[in-house]
């Protein structure tokens, strides 16, 4: 068989990059709703947990330096191990959209999870990040971008 023969036919059986599609990207409505669901049913329960349950009181906590840090790592913690293991959080979930990532859109690692939780925290320290996705065609925030993620719409 002649080369150009065999170099037409691999070109027949490679897809096309083109014809593959992408998941459509989250709506920005929905990630703040579902950034709002979860505060309210992970990070409040943590810190009225470790509130009234651990330190006693809400003086003691406004009083102590460690227990809003301890609050956020053990956020972060959870919200990570959710990302892991199903790709969404209880927000998310309701809002339909799955942390994938941005090449393969399979579920990420724990550690790439929390990294992206730190980054978020800083860039919304910052408000820099939080400005990205008004500036992008895929609606992307800074974590995302540092973190090769991407929020997806997801049937349920």
């Amino acid at each position: 068989m002649r080369f150009r023969k065999l170099k037409n036919q691999s070109k027949q059986n490679t897809p096309d990059k083109s014809k593959i599609q992408t998941p459509p990207y989250a709506k920005m409505t929905d990630k703040i709703k579902a950034f709002i669901t979860d505060m309210f049913m992970i990070y409040i329960p943590i810190l009225y947990i470790i509130t009234y349950v651990v330190m006693g009181g809400k003086d003691e906590f406004q009083a102590s330096d460690i227990a809003p840090f301890i609050g956020v790592s053990i956020y972060g913690l959870i919200y990570s191990v959710l990302l892991m293991k199903f790709g969404q959080t209880p927000g998310k979930k309701a809002y339909t959209i799955k942390v994938v990532d941005n090449k393969t859109f399979k579920n990420i690692s724990f550690f790439r999870a929390f990294f992206r939780f730190f980054i978020f925290l800083l860039s919304a320290t910052i408000l820099i990040g939080l400005i990205f996705p008004f500036y992008r065609k895929d609606k992307k925030f800074f974590h995302d971008i540092v973190c090769n993620t991407i929020e997806i719409e997801v049937e349920n």
